[in-house]
């Protein structure tokens, strides 16, 4: 058997770059799990396998083992509610691309994002891309909200792919990282990394004219080599985000500046809801912690709990 990574998943087929620098179409042989959930997708880009060679001329083979991974991104099949979706393994770090404008912010998508990569210590950096096209209350939000993420720990980028000098910083975060770069359809991300690296060429799209949402132009995750080091693992746009997999105290301890303050909580199980003496809605209401990220807290417990116990434990 011969060792490589996943640089790209069609579903069906996976491409291999194995350790010798040859690329590999393979197949997989059996059903893999991933802690006993059931996937969509049992290998994702960045798994490092084994295969064994099928077909030599067509340079076809079988994966026929997935090595244990340092960490990996789920999110909720779109398709399939009752599946989990591996977006990408074994990464340094992830980018969530959004934008104030064109399509209009939805701020709850990036605390479900944060959800996704906060639960494996995956650190998360905000870019918030097209700055051209912003107006002055865009800039006066985004100030708002940079300042939320950042004092929580969260790095925040301001870019636009017509200013070269804003991508700098982003070549610097990306450069020999492996970085998982994600966000909603339409946000900009393909022609933010193209602006990076145009030798990509990656696949950009517009808005659609009826919905004033992105329309999807990537359509499996891929892996890419950047020419000033590192790889970026270019994924799907994302419309929505929905958690099957998590429990409520999931939830409660991956809201990190609620999890720190959750050890001066009367209870140890608080879910900084109705229980009396907690510290977290002590906090909300004296202004020390943003009810925004308070308010999508509770709409994301409100969803979990609005699933049936069955559906919420799909590897039962």
């Amino acid at each position: 058997m011969q060792e490589g990574t996943v640089i790209k998943s069609t579903g069906s087929w996976y491409q291999v770059l194995l350790d010798t620098e040859t690329t590999i179409n393979c197949r997989i042989t059996g059903k893999f799990r991933l802690d006993g959930m059931k996937l969509t997708n049992p290998v994702a880009v960045g798994d490092r396998v084994k295969i064994i060679l099928e077909d030599t001329e067509e340079q076809t083979g079988m994966i026929k083992k997935i090595m244990p991974r340092n960490n990996y991104v789920v999110r909720q099949s779109p398709r399939k509610k009752h599946h989990l979706h591996l977006l990408a393994s074994n990464i340094d770090q992830a980018v969530v691309i959004v934008t104030m404008v064109e399509p209009l912010l939805k701020q709850g998508f990036i605390d479900r994002f944060l959800l996704m990569t906060e639960p494996h210590d995956i650190p998360c950096t905000i870019v918030f891309n097209k700055k051209d096209l912003y107006s002055g209350d865009d800039v006066e939000y985004y100030e708002a909200l940079s300042y939320i993420y950042k004092d929580i720990g969260y790095n925040t980028m301001l870019v636009s792919s017509y200013d070269k000098e804003s991508l700098i910083p982003l070549k610097e975060l990306l450069k020999d990282k492996t970085t998982l770069i994600s966000g909603q359809s339409g946000v900009g991300k393909s022609t933010l990394v193209n602006g990076i690296q145009p030798q990509l060429e990656l696949r950009t799209g517009d808005l659609s004219d009826y919905t004033g949402k992105g329309m999807h132009t990537t359509t499996f995750a891929e892996m890419f080599p950047l020419d000033f080091g590192g790889y970026i693992i270019d994924t799907p746009g994302i419309k929505t985000l929905s958690f099957n997999n998590l429990e409520p105290m999931d939830v409660a301890h991956n809201f990190k500046e609620f999890f720190a303050l959750s050890e001066h909580c009367k209870y140890a199980d608080c879910t900084h809801r109705n229980e009396p003496k907690c510290a977290v809605k002590e906090a909300i209401e004296e202004g020390r912690m943003s009810d925004l990220r308070y308010h999508n807290y509770l709409l994301i417990l409100n969803e979990i709990e609005d699933q049936n116990y069955w559906e919420r434990h799909t590897n039962m």
